[in-house]
């Protein structure tokens, strides 16, 4: 109800819920990316109490305060032992509602025991403001936390999994936290109960209800939902074309570019030489390219020239070769007919993107355009004039490629539903606390560029974009890449010259800066640890305002689902505005692939993130492809990996 457990979520998994005990308000959201790690976001409402001057025409309404907490269980439990966690509640920025606590839990079956100390919102005093400095006390100053802290508990009686009691004691003196914006309202005696009361109720394994009695006075509801990340809610069903009966007049080589085709590849070349197969293709259809290579070895399960020695898949995105495997037709054979195991088969085969010097481009079903439609939601959260401000419409682009490598790209977006707008004026170098004005457009021209990609001897990828690379900003961008140590490491190099757009002619440049070019350059590495499905990046140099440091972002990937958070560290001496002075740009991001929804495999993918939009310190263009990205999977180290999706 009100004091934390050392319980945390299962892995891999997130939760969504809504919560009030007057006059608190609370929307929240958790997910648990390693085992024993939970991340939870969650912003307070406080009912009653103003959060801006309304005065002027802002109608920004109760006030609203975002936090982030963290929980790590550090100890499971034993037969004897409890469990142990830490965790850090609103640890940076307000700490209007922050704590740095120790619990320990105990079950015996069917009582579930919590023990804990906390400082903050628990402790005997509120926690200062905290933007930057030495850390969380319990770190920075353990004897301090210890003289700040209390102790709580707690009893849980839950008897099936559907039904529980509780009973807890908290220990926050809601009268003494003279921070809290709701205090002088609200709390301006001792409530007249620290103990808590309540039962909850799950009526599907999904969904949870909780009633509580609180403080001696207040009712308190509580409703929330989970899920585990990247799991379909439909099955996913893998429709592999098998041919009918064929005529006389077709050869083996175009059934097989008939299979491959109606199972999802295009830019189909098909070439025997020495008995050796090769077989190039773009995956259209498959999120792992693993995956992808597993359907075309299926399909020559059936369809394979009884001449051939040795095969070679090779899988292609634009023309430009990205990953593929060289095998034995005969270990085909065995791994098919159950006297090889896969991992076998693996040992013995070759990954890589080697090409045959005698495959011609790409011929059969030739992609050459590419185009797209997707729905489009931006919110703009915790502005003075209104808290929750949004942009809702559709997205939609097209791709011509001529050559090898290359697109010719033109984006645009409609946003027919948009009340965007600000109070807060932009800063000293607004390279994006400006952006705000850009999205106050219902009709917007995102995109009209050029991207050509390469891919060079040793495995170097390069990348060039020129046109208008994004909504505010157009000029050249470039970028080269390479992997290292089989992909475990990437390393590359980045830069980008620019001027900003004019918001209300998309092919003129903004007024005052039309003679001003912001540039960047950085240097970009990645570590990927597959082990564990997480990569570690890092991008050091010069960001779009001048401000030179590094951005550090942290991705995990869970069953096709990719979340990142990110946050830099910058000179922001550049700036002459307080709010951008010692400013950290931080976010959280997702990605969601469309065949969670589909029950059928799919590439597409779509992405939300949320960051600040008022501030310009560590900033960067909205790059149009990142070769990091396009390398990502398609390295050796993740074909161990991914073996699972190879045959099925």
């Amino acid at each position: 109800m009100e004091i934390p457990t050392a319980r945390v979520m299962k892995e891999n998994s997130y939760r969504l819920g809504f919560s009030q005990v007057k006059p608190y308000r609370y929307y929240y959201g958790a997910i648990s990316p390693l085992k024993g790690l939970e991340i939870a976001g969650r912003i307070t409402e406080v009912t009653g109490v103003p959060g801006f001057d309304e005065t002027d025409g802002n109608s920004y309404g109760d006030y609203k305060d975002k936090a982030i907490d963290l929980k790590y269980r550090f100890l499971d439990e034993g037969k004897y032992t409890p469990a142990l966690a830490i965790g850090f509640m609103d640890p940076h920025g307000t700490r209007l509602y922050s704590s740095q606590y120790v619990a320990a839990s105990k079950q015996i079956y069917p009582f579930d025991f919590t023990l804990g100390f906390g400082n903050g919102r628990f402790g005997a005093r509120p926690l200062p403001e905290h933007e930057d400095g030495p850390g969380p006390e319990i770190f920075s100053n353990p004897a301090e936390w210890l003289r700040d802290s209390q102790l709580f508990w707690g009893v849980q009686f839950a008897p099936s999994d559907r039904f529980a009691l509780m009973f807890e004691y908290s220990p926050i003196k809601y009268h003494e936290q003279t921070r809290d914006p709701a205090q002088p309202e609200y709390f301006r005696d001792p409530v007249p109960s620290p103990f808590n009361f309540g039962m909850r109720y799950r009526p599907s394994t999904w969904s949870e209800i909780d009633m509580s009695y609180q403080r001696g006075r207040r009712i308190g509801f509580n409703f929330s939902v989970g899920f585990d990340i990247g799991k379909p809610l439909v099955p996913l069903y893998d429709k592999i074309y098998r041919e009918k009966p064929a005529g006389e007049t077709d050869t083996l080589y175009s059934r097989l570019v008939r299979s491959l085709h109606k199972s999802g590849f295009s830019d189909i070349s098909v070439f025997m030489k020495d008995n050796d197969l090769w077989i190039e293709a773009r995956n259209d259809k498959y999120l792992y390219n693993t995956r992808a290579i597993g359907v075309v070895m299926d399909i020559l399960s059936g369809l394979m020239p009884q001449d051939v020695r040795r095969i070679h898949i090779i899988l292609r995105e634009n023309g430009i070769p990205l990953t593929g495997l060289t095998f034995d037709r005969v270990d085909l054979l065995d791994l098919r007919a159950g006297r090889m195991t896969l991992d076998e088969f693996l040992r013995l085969s070759e990954s890589g993107a080697a090409v045959s010097d005698d495959l011609a481009a790409p011929g059969a079903h030739r992609k050459q355009y590419g185009y797209g439609l997707k729905p489009d939601l931006q919110m703009f959260i915790n502005d003075p004039s209104g808290f929750f401000k949004y942009r809702l419409g559709v997205k939609g682009w097209l791709n011509y490629h001529p050559w090898k490598g290359s697109s010719f790209v033109a984006g645009v977006a409609a946003y027919p539903f948009n009340n965007i707008s600000t109070a807060n004026e932009p800063l000293s170098i607004p390279v994006r606390s400006d952006l705000v004005f850009y999205k106050e457009e219902k009709l917007s021209l995102d995109r009209l560029m050029f991207d050509q990609t390469w891919r060079f001897p040793s495995d170097l990828f390069g990348r060039v974009s020129a046109g208008l690379l994004e909504i505010q900003y157009a000029g050249v961008d470039a970028e080269t890449a390479m992997p290292v140590l089989d992909g475990r490491v990437l390393l590359g190099l980045s830069g980008s010259a620019v001027k900003k757009r004019r918001r209300d002619n998309p092919f003129r440049l903004a007024g005052d800066d039309a003679a001003k070019v912001y540039t960047t350059a950085f240097f970009n590495t990645r570590l990927n640890i597959p082990e564990m499905e997480i990569a570690l990046d890092m991008k050091a140099g010069r960001f779009l305002a001048g401000d030179r440091g590094v951005r550090i972002t942290v991705s995990k990937h869970i069953n096709g689902v990719t979340v990142w958070a990110w946050y830099s560290i910058t000179d922001t001496s550049v700036f002459r505005d307080d709010f951008n002075r010692g400013y950290h740009d931080k976010g959280i991001g997702v990605s969601i692939p469309l065949r969670l929804f589909r029950g059928t495999d799919s590439k597409s993918v779509y992405s939300y993130l949320l960051s600040p939009w008022t501030r310009d310190a560590g900033q960067d263009i909205d790059h149009f492809g990142s070769l990091f990205d396009l390398i990502g999977r398609n390295t050796g180290i993740f074909l161990d990996k991914d073996r699972k999706m190879l045959y099925r």
